[in-house]
Protein backbone atom coordinates (compact mmCIF):
# COMPACT_ATOMS: atom_id res chain seq x y z
CA UNK A 1 0.00 0.00 0.00
CA UNK A 2 2.88 2.52 0.90
CA UNK A 3 4.36 1.47 -2.33
CA UNK A 4 1.35 2.31 -4.80
CA UNK A 5 0.76 5.65 -2.55
CA UNK A 6 4.65 6.87 -2.59
CA UNK A 7 3.85 5.59 -6.66
CA UNK A 8 0.34 7.85 -6.92
CA UNK A 9 2.36 10.74 -5.57
CA UNK A 10 5.61 10.97 -7.41
CA UNK A 11 3.30 10.69 -10.67
CA UNK A 12 1.18 13.50 -9.40
CA UNK A 13 3.91 15.77 -8.52
CA UNK A 14 5.88 15.13 -11.83
CA UNK A 15 2.42 15.95 -13.94
CA UNK A 16 2.06 19.42 -11.76
CA UNK A 17 5.69 19.84 -12.19
CA UNK A 18 5.29 19.62 -16.39
CA UNK A 19 2.16 21.42 -16.03
CA UNK A 20 4.17 24.72 -13.97
CA UNK A 21 7.13 24.20 -16.87
CA UNK A 22 4.32 24.21 -19.50
CA UNK A 23 3.04 27.82 -17.88
CA UNK A 24 6.25 29.37 -17.62
CA UNK A 25 7.01 28.60 -20.97
CA UNK A 26 4.03 30.21 -22.23
CA UNK A 27 4.60 33.21 -20.27
CA UNK A 28 8.51 33.59 -21.82
CA UNK A 29 7.65 32.40 -25.14
CA UNK A 30 5.75 35.91 -25.33
CA UNK A 31 8.96 37.76 -24.63
CA UNK A 32 11.64 38.10 -27.76
CA UNK A 33 13.17 41.08 -25.89
CA UNK A 34 12.78 43.28 -22.55
CA UNK A 35 14.18 46.20 -21.70
CA UNK A 36 13.98 47.49 -18.33
CA UNK A 37 15.57 49.23 -15.17
CA UNK A 38 16.48 47.23 -12.03
CA UNK A 39 16.85 47.97 -8.10
CA UNK A 40 18.86 45.40 -6.53
CA UNK A 41 19.10 44.32 -3.10
CA UNK A 42 21.36 41.53 -1.72
CA UNK A 43 21.22 39.82 1.76
CA UNK A 44 22.98 37.19 3.07
CA UNK A 45 21.78 34.12 5.14
CA UNK A 46 21.31 36.28 8.53
CA UNK A 47 18.96 38.56 6.15
CA UNK A 48 21.41 41.41 6.62
CA UNK A 49 21.53 43.10 3.80
CA UNK A 50 25.27 43.16 2.26
CA UNK A 51 24.90 45.14 -1.23
CA UNK A 52 22.32 47.53 -3.11
CA UNK A 53 22.13 48.56 -6.60
CA UNK A 54 20.42 49.56 -9.92
CA UNK A 55 20.89 49.32 -14.03
CA UNK A 56 19.47 48.60 -16.80
CA UNK A 57 18.66 45.13 -18.31
CA UNK A 58 17.72 43.64 -21.39
CA UNK A 59 17.58 40.30 -22.85
CA UNK A 60 17.07 38.89 -26.73
CA UNK A 61 16.09 35.26 -27.45
CA UNK A 62 17.86 33.33 -28.08
CA UNK A 63 20.94 33.72 -26.04
CA UNK A 64 21.37 37.51 -25.90
CA UNK A 65 22.35 38.81 -22.45
CA UNK A 66 22.69 42.54 -21.11
CA UNK A 67 23.51 43.97 -17.32
CA UNK A 68 24.61 46.70 -16.91
CA UNK A 69 25.49 47.67 -13.03
CA UNK A 70 25.84 51.31 -12.88
CA UNK A 71 25.35 51.89 -8.65
CA UNK A 72 26.88 52.04 -6.66
CA UNK A 73 30.04 50.67 -9.03
CA UNK A 74 29.69 50.47 -12.35
CA UNK A 75 30.01 47.02 -14.37
CA UNK A 76 28.80 45.19 -17.15
CA UNK A 77 27.92 41.44 -18.73
CA UNK A 78 27.05 41.06 -22.08
CA UNK A 79 25.85 38.03 -23.89
CA UNK A 80 26.15 38.71 -27.58
CA UNK A 81 24.86 35.16 -28.89
CA UNK A 82 28.09 33.23 -28.92
CA UNK A 83 30.10 34.88 -25.78
CA UNK A 84 29.83 36.35 -23.00
CA UNK A 85 31.95 39.15 -21.65
CA UNK A 86 32.46 40.90 -18.14
CA UNK A 87 33.55 43.98 -18.06
CA UNK A 88 35.20 45.68 -14.23
CA UNK A 89 35.72 49.07 -15.61
CA UNK A 90 37.07 49.45 -12.03
CA UNK A 91 39.85 46.91 -12.10
CA UNK A 92 40.43 47.09 -16.09
CA UNK A 93 39.57 43.76 -16.66
CA UNK A 94 37.25 41.68 -19.19
CA UNK A 95 36.34 38.23 -18.84
CA UNK A 96 35.06 36.02 -21.51
CA UNK A 97 33.58 32.70 -21.58
CA UNK A 98 31.10 30.74 -24.03
CA UNK A 99 27.69 31.82 -23.50
CA UNK A 100 26.17 28.32 -23.21
CA UNK A 101 29.26 27.64 -20.30
CA UNK A 102 28.40 30.70 -18.54
CA UNK A 103 24.31 30.62 -19.19
CA UNK A 104 24.08 27.32 -18.71
CA UNK A 105 25.14 26.98 -15.62
CA UNK A 106 22.16 29.29 -13.88
CA UNK A 107 18.36 28.41 -13.89
CA UNK A 108 18.47 32.07 -15.08
CA UNK A 109 19.08 30.18 -18.47
CA UNK A 110 15.55 29.67 -19.09
CA UNK A 111 14.75 33.16 -19.76
CA UNK A 112 16.82 33.12 -23.15
CA UNK A 113 16.54 29.31 -24.34
CA UNK A 114 13.67 27.11 -25.29
CA UNK A 115 15.08 24.49 -26.61
CA UNK A 116 14.00 20.88 -24.47
CA UNK A 117 17.01 19.78 -24.13
CA UNK A 118 17.73 23.37 -21.65
CA UNK A 119 14.84 22.70 -19.99
CA UNK A 120 15.16 19.40 -19.23
CA UNK A 121 17.72 20.50 -16.85
CA UNK A 122 15.64 22.48 -14.40
CA UNK A 123 12.77 21.61 -12.40
CA UNK A 124 9.92 24.56 -12.20
CA UNK A 125 7.38 24.69 -9.43
CA UNK A 126 4.36 27.58 -9.17
CA UNK A 127 4.60 29.48 -6.10
CA UNK A 128 1.16 29.45 -4.42
CA UNK A 129 1.80 31.89 -2.25
CA UNK A 130 2.61 34.35 -4.89
CA UNK A 131 0.87 35.52 -8.14
CA UNK A 132 2.36 34.38 -11.32
CA UNK A 133 5.78 33.47 -9.70
CA UNK A 134 7.97 30.83 -10.71
CA UNK A 135 10.83 28.65 -8.40
CA UNK A 136 12.89 27.23 -11.04
CA UNK A 137 15.86 24.37 -9.45
CA UNK A 138 18.26 22.99 -11.65
CA UNK A 139 18.40 19.24 -10.76
CA UNK A 140 21.72 19.37 -11.02
CA UNK A 141 23.80 22.40 -9.49
CA UNK A 142 26.62 22.73 -11.59
CA UNK A 143 27.16 26.51 -10.76
CA UNK A 144 26.74 29.00 -7.88
CA UNK A 145 23.39 29.72 -7.97
CA UNK A 146 21.39 26.76 -6.52
CA UNK A 147 17.63 28.62 -7.46
CA UNK A 148 15.89 31.30 -8.75
CA UNK A 149 12.17 32.90 -8.37
CA UNK A 150 10.44 34.92 -11.11
CA UNK A 151 7.37 37.09 -10.98
CA UNK A 152 5.22 38.59 -13.63
CA UNK A 153 2.36 41.49 -13.32
CA UNK A 154 -0.16 41.26 -16.51
CA UNK A 155 2.41 38.60 -18.17
CA UNK A 156 4.97 41.43 -18.34
CA UNK A 157 8.56 39.87 -16.09
CA UNK A 158 8.71 42.05 -12.96
CA UNK A 159 10.70 40.39 -11.41
CA UNK A 160 13.78 37.90 -10.30
CA UNK A 161 15.25 36.42 -7.68
CA UNK A 162 18.73 34.39 -7.26
CA UNK A 163 19.91 32.04 -4.02
CA UNK A 164 23.23 31.22 -3.92
CA UNK A 165 25.21 28.64 -2.42
CA UNK A 166 26.11 30.63 1.11
CA UNK A 167 22.66 31.49 1.29
CA UNK A 168 23.00 35.00 0.06
CA UNK A 169 19.86 36.24 -1.80
CA UNK A 170 19.58 38.72 -4.91
CA UNK A 171 16.71 40.23 -5.57
CA UNK A 172 15.69 42.39 -8.56
CA UNK A 173 12.90 44.53 -8.96
CA UNK A 174 12.16 45.64 -12.71
CA UNK A 175 10.49 49.27 -13.97
CA UNK A 176 10.02 50.93 -17.09
CA UNK A 177 9.84 47.57 -19.28
CA UNK A 178 9.49 47.77 -22.68
CA UNK A 179 10.72 46.07 -26.02
CA UNK A 180 14.41 46.11 -27.32
CA UNK A 181 13.99 48.11 -30.79
CA UNK A 182 15.88 47.11 -33.75
CA UNK A 183 18.19 50.02 -33.64
CA UNK A 184 19.33 49.30 -29.84
CA UNK A 185 20.40 45.66 -30.74
CA UNK A 186 23.86 47.01 -30.70
CA UNK A 187 23.58 46.65 -26.80
CA UNK A 188 24.13 43.02 -27.37
CA UNK A 189 27.54 43.45 -28.96
CA UNK A 190 30.84 44.11 -26.86
CA UNK A 191 33.86 46.25 -27.59
CA UNK A 192 37.41 45.32 -25.85
CA UNK A 193 38.38 48.84 -24.45
CA UNK A 194 42.37 49.45 -24.96
CA UNK A 195 44.54 49.08 -22.19
CA UNK A 196 42.34 46.37 -19.92
CA UNK A 197 43.80 42.66 -19.21
CA UNK A 198 41.94 39.82 -21.31
CA UNK A 199 41.03 36.64 -19.18
CA UNK A 200 39.62 34.26 -21.72
CA UNK A 201 38.00 31.39 -20.59
CA UNK A 202 36.46 29.64 -23.52
CA UNK A 203 36.77 26.29 -24.27
CA UNK A 204 39.24 25.64 -27.13
CA UNK A 205 38.26 23.19 -29.73
CA UNK A 206 41.04 20.24 -29.27
CA UNK A 207 42.87 19.62 -32.15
Amino acid sequence: MKISIMASTLICSGAVFADDASALRDKLSNIDSLHAKFVQQVTDVNNKQIQSGEGIFALSYPNKFYWHLTQPDESLIVADGLNLWIYNPFAEEVTVMDVSQAVDASPIALLVHRDEQTWSQYSVTSVQAKEDCFDIQPKTVTGNVVSVNVCFKQNQLSSFNLTDEQGNLSQFSLSEQRVVNESEQAIFSFAIPENVDIDDQRLKQVQ
